[in-house]
């Protein structure tokens, strides 16, 4: 899979801050989806330092795997809260040039716009990828709303400063709701659709959670690339 150099990722930051206010102008919000036939989950597990990196396609919308890629390797960026993806999206990047099936639609462990500078990690690596990604996290980062119904499916718009940045949605009926937000090239509401189409009885949608179980696997197994 191709991806996109937008900028070094040898920087401070305060640097990636200013990255993230250029990159945000670039984000799009709408426009009409391709023909989705495979959709993706990609995430990272921690261990001692060191990241544990794997995504996984899923042919849609029956959700049979066909393929799924790892990579393991070291941050050269800290951890800073609102700047994940510049230490996540080196390693992430590297996972995604491995694959040999091109996902239409993407699926991050993470937020997207429901971000302060509105430009979480799905929405920085959907630009890096140039492809439709969302952010589906299980936790709120910003903003407020009011508790959607039980029943699955219900949902409430997530707002911060007057401005709509998520879909908080319920996936399972009488579980804790998930936080959707857009990643790139995609609406709110289709987001919406594609995560409940993509969830399988459990409330993470299958392609984030399978992913999430995926990179646990790697980084209990200490796993080396060869």
């Amino acid at each position: 899979m191709i991806t996109r150099e937008l900028h070094s990722w040898d920087v401070t930051p305060r640097q990636a801050i200013r990255i993230q206010e250029r990159l945000r102008k670039q984000v799009l919000t709408g426009g009409r989806l391709p023909k989705v036939r495979y959709v993706a989950g990609a995430d990272i597990s921690w261990k001692g330092g060191v990241g544990y990196a794997g995504v996984i396609v899923f042919r849609f919308p029956d959700l049979e795997e066909i393929e799924r890629v790892w990579a393991v390797g070291k941050p050269s960026f800290p951890y800073v809260p609102g700047l994940l993806s510049f230490r996540e999206g080196p390693l992430l990047l590297k996972v995604f040039r491995k694959l040999r099936t091109e996902p239409d639609i993407i699926f991050f462990d993470g937020q997207g716009m429901a971000h302060p500078r509105r430009i979480g990690i799905a929405s920085h690596m959907g630009l890096l990828l140039n492809k439709p990604t969302i952010g589906c996290a299980k936790s709120r980062l910003i903003g407020e709303y009011r508790e959607p119904n039980g029943k699955t499916g219900g949902r409430a718009l997530l707002r911060d400063q007057g401005e709509t940045i998520g879909v908080v949605l319920r996936t399972k009926r009488r579980v804790s709701p998930i936080f959707v937000s857009i990643g790139h090239k995609i609406s709110l509401r289709d987001a919406a659709h594609l995560t409940l189409k993509c969830s399988d009885g459990f409330r993470i949608p299958k392609p984030t959670r399978l992913a999430d179980q995926y990179v646990d696997q790697l980084a209990f197994s200490d796993a080396k690339l060869s």
